[in-house]
């Protein structure tokens, strides 16, 4: 690859990773064992969260449903081990660590990280390629993972030669800079195959006939920016391969405003009543959230999603959390979630997804009253809930825990027991 800029990236994906991890936990090569990770306690609809290279060979869909896998193929069913996962992932981090600082390492997901190398090259006496090899072998060698590599001149070129060059070259590494992706890929389609690029935005680009990112490209910007707005200046940029965001910026940006969100897609329909209570179940754990990590939030938002076959859609409210503003107090939060479920919540709809955010959430500096409150009750109540986060963090998240999760449809035991809403 020549180069048309002094920087290189690295994009290094985990292949099948969940699914490469059970292989080697078993002694097996991912890359001949037929294995798909999945719940077989969950019915034959659950999504795998990962097959084997092997699998994908014969034409099977990476996130497919079990019943999806052709019946005539023998294959193992692995159980979810997120806890497992995660121990790997953290293995793994620390081969990067081996080769790059922590400050040039952006953490994408579990299974794939940025490495900013261009410091390292003449460290190392290598170029972008080299080292990708060698941090690759060290990953097989360190943990038995066979992993993919994208080499690029920017964040989103490395992203773009991992997604569509490197996964199907002989030695599993795609390289670009600006030239040789406008060469290589300016015609390439499906456009969903680039990164940050969806359906809804090729159906909106479709109807002005561009099916290619030579056709953004050369699209009249005017367009561009009348039908995505603000959004049409990344996807310009993209469209030649441009990208001015480096690890550096990712790891200085602190956004305007946060927020602290809650969701779950639930097992079966749920009525009403079932429905508030893994609603309050849910805001319950935020609260405890809030005071262990010293934060408070001013307002509550609640989305509701009920079963397709309903048509119902969702339904969305926002309340104010207490009388003085942003809070962590659990009777605060308990009241205002009750009266906001009351409020948006369809009588009689099939609940299927439920989704909590706190919203603004800011760092605890005082805490305020109002006329109403009686501070030493608020007090009691802080010093109960920082009772329970002790033993929480002391014994488990399921040592100590209220009369309403042990009622029938409670899930917050089940989920405790989870990480990202499968086994642990």
């Amino acid at each position: 690859m020549t180069a048309d800029t002094n920087n290189y990236f690295l994009c290094i994906d985990l292949k099948s990773f969940y699914a490469s991890v059970e292989c080697v936990e078993r002694g097996l090569d991912p890359m001949t064992t037929l294995l798909a990770v999945a719940d077989p306690e969950r019915t034959e609809k659950t999504i795998c969260l990962a097959i084997t290279p092997a699998m994908k060979a014969l034409g099977i869909k990476n996130r497919c449903r079990v019943f999806e896998i052709p019946k005539n193929i023998e294959y193992i069913m692995a159980v979810p081990r997120m806890h497992l996962y995660l121990e790997y992932s953290a293995r793994i981090y620390g081969v990067y660590l081996k080769y790059i600082a922590k400050e040039d390492i952006h953490v994408y997901s579990v299974d794939e990280a940025f490495l900013d190398v261009t410091h390292y090259l003449r460290l190392y006496n290598m170029n972008a390629k080299e080292l990708g090899l060698r941090i690759m072998q060290d990953i097989y060698e360190t943990t038995g993972i066979r992993a993919t590599c994208g080499i690029g001149t920017n964040l989103y070129l490395c992203k773009i030669a991992l997604d569509i060059l490197a996964k199907h070259s002989p030695d599993f590494v795609g390289a670009l800079n600006e030239a040789r992706y406008r060469r290589v890929l300016w015609d390439h389609r499906p456009l969903t195959d680039f990164w940050s690029i969806g359906g809804g935005t090729v159906r909106r680009l479709a109807q002005y006939g561009i099916y290619t990112m030579r056709q953004v490209a050369e699209a009249p910007e005017e367009l561009l920016y009348r039908d995505f707005g603000i959004d049409a200046e990344l996807l310009i940029d993209h469209a030649w391969g441009r990208e001015t965001t480096t690890i550096a910026d990712i790891k200085a940006f602190r956004p305007a405003s946060n927020s602290l969100s809650s969701g779950q897609v639930l097992p079966r329909d749920y009525d009403w009543q079932g429905g508030l209570l893994l609603t309050k179940e849910m805001t319950e754990l935020q609260a405890q959230e809030l005071l262990s990590r010293g934060l408070v939030a001013d307002s509550l938002t609640l989305t509701l999603g009920y079963a397709k076959s309903s048509g119902l859609g969702y339904v969305r409210g926002t309340r104010t959390l207490g009388r003085t503003g942003a809070t962590n107090s659990a009777k605060a939060i308990r009241e205002a979630t009750e009266a906001l479920y009351r409020e948006v919540a369809l009588a009689g709809g099939p609940l299927r997804r439920i989704g909590v955010c706190m919203n603004r959430v800011r760092d605890e500096v005082c805490v305020q009253y109002s006329f109403f409150d009686d501070p030493a009750e608020l007090e009691r109540e802080r010093a109960r809930q920082r009772a329970v986060l002790y033993i929480k963090d002391r014994y488990g998240h399921n040592a100590i825990f209220q009369g309403m999760d042990l009622l029938d449809g409670a899930r917050t035991l089940e989920r405790n027991a989870q990480i990202g809403g499968h086994r642990a």
